[in-house]
């Protein structure tokens, strides 16, 4: 994804490299006193801000404050509420473990000042000196088609804009088609697109557009925030609904990540995904992330709720 030539007075988008310095930028939290920390909000974000920038701030600030070299392994996550757009997030630590091979962080992620301020997500990380052991792994990569044989999904966005035309919002189209430092190709139709009922399975390859700095601890952030691209939406797949149409709203709930071994988030990346449940408002879904050359690198989980929109009287009548 790159500039593409403007007419009609339109802008042109940032380069790649300039989407993913502000990427980094994003996901870089400052430490504003001891314990404390302060993550940036997403410049020009409207709404409700996405789940995995919280997650990814929130594992930065755990990770800075980590005892030298111990690695993040694990994260597990609670959705509080939703946060707002446009102000900071802070996040406190809370140092409940350091011992000789693991250690814990427990972060509360909060919005607002003084006695205003809510939190919107508690996490605990886990962390581990590297060292060696037993190793297997029991799952296959996917077989599916390499991401070069793959159109980015920003052409498909584009086509799906001209096609709808003026059945689009100027908000729904400026958000479909919103530059980003991620680049995905989709070996299945697009989870918003999906109408027809279909198994709870899905494939989409992924990679920031430019380089990363060779910093770990930021791939690792980079990952949690693009592990919550696509989840809940495979909930959906079965019943053949769509948020863009309006007629689903979903909420993350709780999220997880295991890093099983470390992997370059400027490097192609295989999110499958699966839903083996859903019900009762809530949809369970599972995620693994695979090299190109096949290593399980992460595994993901997370519950979201997941309803269907209540019409407006007399809305759908006569389709």
């Amino acid at each position: 994804m790159g500039s593409r030539d403007t007419q009609g007075g339109e802008p042109a988008d940032p380069p790649p490299q300039e989407l993913v310095d502000a990427l980094v930028a994003l996901l870089t939290v400052e430490q504003t006193g001891p314990d404390h920390w302060r993550g940036r909000p997403q410049p020009g974000g409207k709404g409700r801000v996405f789940g995995g920038q919280v997650i990814a701030q929130a594992l930065q600030a755990a990770q800075a404050s980590a005892p030298e070299g111990k690695v993040a392994h694990s994260l597990h996550a609670y959705f509080l509420r939703g946060g707002e757009e446009g102000p900071p997030t802070d996040y406190t630590i809370a140092r409940d473990f350091d011992g000789r091979s693991f250690a814990n962080r427990r972060v509360v992620a909060s919005q607002g000042e003084g006695a205003a301020a809510r939190p919107i997500l508690n996490l605990t990380a886990s962390f581990q000196t590297p060292e060696s052991g037993l190793h297997h792994q029991a799952a296959p990569m996917p077989d599916v088609p390499d991401p070069d044989t793959l159109r980015p999904d920003m052409e498909q966005r584009h086509a799906v804009v001209e096609r709808l035309g003026d059945k689009l919002s100027e908000g729904q189209r400026a958000m479909i088609l919103r530059p980003r430092p991620i680049e995905m190709r989709t070996s299945d139709k697009l989870h918003w697109m999906n109408s027809e009922p279909r198994e709870p399975t899905a494939h989409s390859w992924f990679r920031t557009v430019a380089p990363l700095p060779d910093d770990p601890a930021i791939h690792r952030a980079v990952i949690a925030y693009a592990s919550d691209y696509t989840l809940l939406g495979t909930a959906a797949l079965p019943h053949g609904v769509s948020w863009m149409r309006g007629e689903t709203v979903g909420a993350s709930l709780d999220h997880a990540i295991w890093f099983h071994e470390e992997a370059r988030a400027d490097e192609w990346l295989l999110y499958a995904t699966d839903s083996p449940w859903s019900g009762g408002g809530r949809g369970y879904n599972r995620g693994q992330i695979f090299t190109r050359d096949g290593r399980l690198v992460a595994s993901v989980a997370q519950e979201g709720m997941i309803r269907l929109a209540k019409r407006k009287p007399g809305e759908g009548d006569g389709d």
